[in-house]
């Protein structure tokens, strides 16, 4: 009996653990999804590095309370898997929110983002945006925009200068 309830606390730390180490966790319930269905969508998370699990939701909410995290028992009922990014805000939001586009069954409950229970509303506006690459993308072509139009008001100066020295 002691091994049991030992194994058990094991699972609440491991999964207390996972929720303060990301940077963004997602649960949702994959109830009606398929096996090839199941194993395309660890595939794709395992490849942005996101950890994928299915855990009791007893334990879960254990962890949940343990890191003083509010509003989740509601969603933790049925058939629950958790996304856990230690990396990147957006990826798990994003590959399960285009995952379920394409695959009904897979609904996006919840989660935790940096710290903060967020709703469905809220994980999926962040599915929305662009990955931090493409956010980065955006950021320096704002500050190179400044540059790119003195260079070329500096060339449409020097091109009149040449024009009337001809």
């Amino acid at each position: 009996m002691s091994k049991i309830i030992e194994a058990k606390q094991n699972a609440v730390n491991e999964i207390k653990t996972k929720i303060e180490e990301s940077v963004s966790t997602v649960i949702v319930d994959y109830r009606g999804l398929n096996v090839a269905e199941v194993t395309e969508l660890r595939k794709q998370l395992r490849e942005a590095g996101i950890d994928f699990k299915v855990y009791k939701n007893s334990l879960t909410r254990r962890a949940v309370a343990a890191n003083s995290l509010e509003g989740l028992d509601k969603v933790l009922t049925g058939p629950n898997a958790i996304a856990f990014s230690n990396e990147d805000v957006v990826a798990p939001a994003k590959i399960l929110n285009d995952f379920s586009k394409d695959h009904e069954a897979l609904e996006i409950k919840a989660g935790i983002i940096e710290g903060k229970v967020s709703s469905l509303e809220e994980i999926k506006a962040l599915a929305d945006l662009p990955s931090r690459e493409g956010l980065l993308s955006m950021l320096c072509n704002v500050l190179q925009a400044p540059v790119r139009g003195l260079a070329i008001a500096t060339k449409a100066v020097a091109d009149q200068k040449e024009e009337q020295e001809a």
